[in-house]
């Protein structure tokens, strides 16, 4: 049965430009409606991803999709970016609530501390993480193949770091 496999593959051009996170990266919002595809077939392990590294609670991100209907990309952005401002997932979530018609960039940018280079990368180095997680194909814009390598080389950083 192909189902496995076909849960792994990226999710299609067109169905990713329905979505349109507006963060400013177009690599970023690519992600995230890829994001979308992947929690809509793994639930369980998306909830699980930023309960784990982003320290979202569970049941609040269960609820964000289910009883809100947030996408899961925007709950991924609105958690990791929580992370790492400092804070956490509802700061992110309470200010797109009251602006819902913006862009997340018109969001992000009305967070403290604002979105700067060294958030924005380590946002980009999460994503890259979840997806390796996943065991889910990516496709490394080449600053971040220079910056994080191929997966093999990923793998081998991951092992080392552990292994210290």
């Amino acid at each position: 049965m192909a189902w496995p496999a076909l849960a792994q593959q990226p999710v299609p051009a067109a169905v990713a430009e329905a979505y349109a996170p507006a963060t400013g990266d177009a690599w970023v919002d690519r992600q995230l409606a890829d994001i979308n595809a992947y929690a809509a077939r793994y639930p369980e392990a998306f909830v699980d991803e930023l309960a784990r590294y982003a320290g979202a609670r569970p049941g609040y991100v269960q609820a964000l999709l289910q009883d809100h209907g947030w996408k899961p990309g925007d709950v991924y952005l609105a958690c990791f970016w929580g992370r790492l401002s400092g804070s956490n997932c509802r700061t992110a979530v309470k200010a797109r609530a009251q602006q819902p018609e913006a862009s997340w960039k018109e969001v992000l940018a009305g967070l403290q501390p604002p979105p700067d280079n060294l958030r924005w990368r380590a946002l980009r180095h999460a994503i890259v993480a979840s997806f390796d997680h996943w065991d889910r194909p990516i496709t490394l814009d080449p600053l971040l193949q220079r910056q994080l390598g191929d997966r093999a080389q990923r793998e081998a950083a991951a092992r080392k770091a552990a292994a210290e």
